[in-house]
């Protein structure tokens, strides 16, 4: 199965919280495929403390990082009105991560599942 993690799930596994890197590892071990966006990697750049940054790097380099090209552009862009024409305001990003997820047919990681209400979306079940 192919796993996009987004960024909490990230940042938990790089600042060893929650146990998410055993649970990355375990993934890994049962032939997962773990990949995240490039928005989720400007998420965690974005936060990162400076003795972070070569364990970032490599951590980040692990994993397969999907670029949203124009079709999750667009289709991001379209869920965030959708939604908002019902009255759920949604940030952009993770719009554009859902649309991302959706495209290459992963399951989305995220501790953040309010922010990923499209039943489109495939939610990993989180422990």
């Amino acid at each position: 199965m192919k796993i996009l993690l987004d960024t909490t799930v990230i940042v938990d596994a790089l600042r060893v919280r929650r146990n998410r890197h055993e649970l990355l590892a375990q993934l890994i071990r049962q032939g997962h495929r773990l990949h995240t966006t490039a928005l989720n990697a400007a998420e965690v750049y974005a936060g990162m403390r400076p003795n972070e940054e070569k364990g970032t790097e490599a951590f980040l380099d692990g994993l397969q990082c999907f670029v949203a090209d124009r079709e999750a552009a667009r289709m991001g862009g379209r869920l965030k009105k959708q939604w908002a024409d019902q009255g759920r305001t949604l940030t952009l990003i993770d719009c554009i991560v859902a649309a991302v997820a959706i495209q290459n047919e992963c399951a989305l990681a995220t501790d953040n599942r309010k922010d990923f209400p499209m039943p489109e979306v495939q939610l990993y079940p989180m422990p």
